[in-house]
């Protein structure tokens, strides 16, 4: 068992918790413990934090429903900070954000980086300003028959390549599929969290296997 006695609270009591989500990875915000509230914490399973500007404890998503999860608390290589991740029942933010961090600072204009969810929100962005010329845009305007008859031939692709055992082809129409997929879930105001909440509220592959035996 961890020893909370060689964490480094400082000269007010208080640690640092930067709350990570543990299904998307994004930083949620960043609050501060006392030894009460982590111990608080790791007994009911949710974040309890110290409030530095009332002085008191303050139970995440008591007065809200707002309430964050406990999957794991991890401490630094100084234990002078922690990491909590957890899965959340809704926004983090106050402002009723999913994240306390929304206001870029700095962006690299070479390295942007790619992610599911920043193509998500590209995807979001054309439906709603529709820009010419854009694929993406031809398909929103079509509908959802047009998307999913999408959907299907992609999915016979990703079959196809696979069964040819065409690893590169196979990749290559996987992404396709994904793409389209995604429009998909714009379409139907289905969000990544949505999918990600599904997939963490279950087993998985304990699921597939009670499935297969049942139909034996």
């Amino acid at each position: 068992m961890f020893d909370l006695n060689t964490l480094k609270f400082d000269e007010k009591g208080l640690i640092p918790a930067v709350v990570v989500d543990v299904l998307s990875k994004k930083v949620l915000t960043v609050a501060y413990m006392n030894r009460e509230s982590l111990e608080i914490s790791m007994k009911e399973g949710k974040t309890c934090f110290w409030s530095r500007s009332r002085q008191e404890l303050w139970r995440k998503g008591e007065t809200s429903g707002n309430y964050q999860h406990i999957v794991s608390i991890t401490a630094d290589c100084d234990r002078d900070a922690l990491t909590v991740e957890v899965l959340k029942d809704g926004p983090a933010c106050h402002l009723g954000t999913e994240s306390c961090f929304n206001e870029t600072v700095y962006q690299s204009e070479e390295n942007h980086g790619f992610s599911i969810d920043g193509l998500m929100e590209l995807l979001e962005g054309r439906k709603a300003d529709k820009p010419e010329g854009s694929y993406t845009t031809y398909l929103f305007e079509k509908g959802l028959d047009k998307i999913l008859k999408k959907v299907g031939e992609e999915s016979t692709e990703v079959i196809i390549a696979a069964k040819a055992e065409d690893k590169k082809e196979t990749i290559y129409e996987i992404a396709d599929l994904a793409y389209h997929v995604l429009v998909l879930m714009v379409e139907a105001g289905i969000s990544l969290e949505d999918v990600r909440k599904e997939l963490a509220s279950r087993h998985i592959i304990d699921h597939k296997v009670k499935q297969e035996k049942m139909t034996k």
